[in-house]
């Protein structure tokens, strides 16, 4: 890690004159929210700006998101033109992303499909399972992979097909799944630095402008005992 990336607190894993890839700390937020914390759209900025000696202010588009307790692998444009594409990508499901899950109980099948109906609840920030009939719900489905275990956690392999909010959350903990440190969905109790053991663990896709198949791997956060048990 360079210089530049410990004065601003960021994990900068490629970067080329279209795009920023960075592997994201938890308790980072990528845009501005009610805490009033900085966001990493901010702190980027800052970055490529001092980086660069850029003069007057300095493009970023947010292009997906990931929640503040989670960590991984987290894109932005640096142009209106890659941001346009890769937001486009990100809508028609063309970036495959993974995650890795640690949590306290081992699904019922190594290898399963969970669908199911999610509502959100915008007052308290989390969605939940609904009934199929319900109208207000959207249609989710992951796929997740039994990889190991250790003690009293177990990692699995998950893979999006839709992008619904806190999806991976939701439909793990419906199984009887609760992610590690994830109070909000069923976990007894939360890690101390508010963390959960939720991350992007890989990232696939076709650059927005150069055209080459890109793939990202994104290293667990490394003052973690439980995920370096895992390695």
């Amino acid at each position: 890690m360079g210089r530049l990336e410990q004065k601003y607190n960021i994990d900068v894993v490629y970067e080329d004159n279209h795009i920023i890839i960075i592997n994201k700390k938890p308790g980072q937020i990528a845009q501005g929210d009610k805490t009033g914390d900085k966001p990493l759209t901010d702190i980027l900025k800052e970055y490529i700006k001092e980086k660069y000696d850029k003069p007057g202010n300095v493009y970023l588009g947010l292009v997906h998101r990931l929640d503040r307790p989670t960590s991984g692998g987290l894109v932005f444009g640096k142009t209106d033109k890659a941001s346009s594409r890769l937001s486009k990508m990100f809508q028609t499901r063309e970036v495959k992303k993974t995650y890795w899950a640690v949590v306290d109980r081992r699904p019922p099948q190594t290898e399963d499909t969970l669908i199911h109906n999610l509502v959100k609840n915008q007052e308290k920030n989390k969605s939940s399972v609904a009934k199929p009939s319900n109208k207000k719900g959207k249609r989710a489905v992951l796929h997740y992979k039994y990889l190991s275990s250790i003690d009293k956690y177990h990692l699995l392999e998950v893979t999006l097909e839709t992008g619904r909010h806190h999806q991976i959350r939701t439909q793990l903990a419906k199984i009887g799944c609760h992610i590690k440190g994830d109070v909000k969905y069923g976990f007894k109790r939360a890690n101390p630095d508010q963390s959960i053991h939720l991350h992007a663990r890989y990232m696939e896709f076709v650059h927005p402008v150069k055209k080459e198949n890109m793939r990202f791997e994104f290293a667990i956060p490394e003052d973690d005992n439980v995920w370096k048990a895992f390695i």
